[in-house]
């Protein structure tokens, strides 16, 4: 399962709201929300503008969000995090399942075949590694049981100053 498995095709409109993201991902709302505000994984499909619109993650940025909480849990400094973060952001989406990520701790490695994991473990520097392409296919069956948004659509209004100012307008209108 390293290298190489097909996966689904995606949709390019598909969006995620936080509390999906973060059931998807594994993290916590207040993660996901300091990530966002710090620039370490914002939403792509739609960020957040003013009170009661929603950000929506696409699936994409939930898979990175769910690497980063395992860098995380294994002990990677979040200045390595960052870094990978870049480099993660510079593949293609089908380069990601293809990808392993190595770490000895405090760094990270990328390995795009079996023959780099066995030499960076060979030269004592891999001490974990995380196949992006499995990853891939759990945040994958996760998504496939909750709600998925669309970028077109109207987003949710959800604190009451935003249904209010909502109802306002629609009665304008």
């Amino acid at each position: 399962m390293l290298f190489g498995d097909p996966l689904q095709h995606l949709e390019a409109d598909s969006g995620y709201r936080g509390p999906v993201a973060c059931r998807a991902a594994g993290i916590t709302y207040r993660q996901l929300d300091y990530w966002a505000r710090t620039g370490l994984v914002e939403p792509s499909v739609r960020g957040a503008k003013g009170s009661g619109s929603q950000r929506l993650y696409s699936f994409r940025d939930i898979l990175v969000l769910k690497i980063v909480k395992r860098l995380l849990d294994t002990g990677v400094s979040l200045q390595q995090i960052r870094s990978a973060v870049k480099t993660l952001h510079l593949r293609g989406v089908e380069d990601l399942s293809s990808l392993t990520l190595m770490s000895d701790g405090a760094s990270v490695y990328e390995c795009t075949s079996a023959e780099e994991v066995i030499d960076l473990v060979a030269g004592g520097q891999g001490v974990f590694g995380i196949a992006v392409g499995r990853v891939w296919h759990e945040v994958e069956g996760t998504l496939a049981q909750l709600p998925v948004d669309h970028a077109a659509e109207a987003p949710a209004v959800e604190d009451e100053l935003a249904r209010r100012r909502a109802a306002r307008r629609d009665r304008a209108v």
